[in-house]
Parts: structure tokens; C-alpha cells; sequence
């Protein structure tokens, strides 16, 4: 690992965070527009967003977010007050309580979503290149990518 940091070095990084930060104000004035909270929108999102096998529960929210459980808790007990997400219980364990988007909720995601991507669209480019500056792309191919196209290759046959 490089010992001494250089002026580019710096300049590199701070062009990252400018350009990440530059993302989320918009996502930011975006959510406020649409009468919610940032956290409320990304919350939203997570639960429509989860990876296929992940129950919506708060736990799993919490850590997607990135928020202590009872901040999570919070969040939901708003986004349900104003008709956005709602809890149910699972049918097998009457005790564990899933979370779902409204058609309100969905209708609203829906929106911001859009008006994420075309903004994803136009900044994004300049994101990329800012990565792609931070974080150059060598010639060789690392382990894993060496063993995830070995299990390609094998599954094909």
C-alpha cells in the first residue's frame, strides 16, 4: 500500500464525496417534494428494493439503512401514520411483523424512482468518471473474478 499521499490523491477523493453528495441533495430536495422525509423515501425504497429471500422486517431495514432498530421503528410508525407502508404478520410466525408499501406508498416510489433515475442519468456520468479516477481498473483479472468465471464455465457444461 502506497506510504505517501499526493495532492491528486486528495483531489480524487474529495471529487467522490463532491459527486456523491451532489446525488443525495437532489435525492434529498426530491423526497421533501413528494411531502417526505429523506429517510422516509430511502426506507421506502429498501423495503421495495430488498434482495430477493430478505424479509421486510425492521431488522433488515434497519441495517440497510444503516440506522439503530428504534430509528427504523420510528420511520415506519410515520410512513404508516401517513398511509405509505403498512405491518402485517406473517402467516407461520403470528409474532413476526413484515412491512409493505401501500398503493400510496407504491404510487409515490414509484415517482421518486423516476426522478432518481433521470437524475442517475444526467450525474451519473460524472460519478463514474470520479470512480473510475479513484479506483483504477487493472488489466488482471482479481481471484474472484478468475473463480466466479470458473463456476460459469462449469455450470454451462
Amino acid at each position: 500500500m502506497k506510504s505517501s499521499l499526493t495532492l491528486a490523491d486528495y483531489e480524487w477523493l474529495a471529487e467522490v464525496r463532491y459527486q456523491i453528495r451532489r446525488y443525495l441533495r437532489f435525492s434529498e430536495q426530491a423526497s421533501r417534494a413528494a411531502g417526505l422525509e429523506p429517510r422516509q423515501y430511502q426506507l421506502m425504497l429498501a423495503i421495495k428494493g430488498l434482495p430477493k429471500g430478505t424479509r421486510p422486517r425492521i431488522g433488515e431495514l434497519a441495517e440497510r439503512l444503516q440506522i439503530q432498530h428504534h430509528s427504523t421503528v420510528e420511520l415506519v410508525n410515520r410512513l404508516s401514520a401517513g398511509g405509505y407502508v403498512r405491518r402485517h404478520r406473517a402467516g407461520d410466525d403470528r409474532r413476526e411483523v413484515l412491512l409493505a408499501l401501500t398503493p400510496k406508498g407504491e404510487r409515490v416510489l414509484r415517482k421518486l424512482f423516476l426522478d432518481h433515475r433521470a437524475e442517475l442519468r444526467t450525474r451519473g456520468p460524472a460519478l463514474i468518471a470520479a470512480l473510475k479516477r479513484a479506483i483504477p481498473i487493472t488489466k488482471r483479472p482479481s481471484r474472484l473474478t478468475k473463480s466466479m468465471n470458473s463456476k460459469s464455465r462449469d455450470a454451462r457444461k
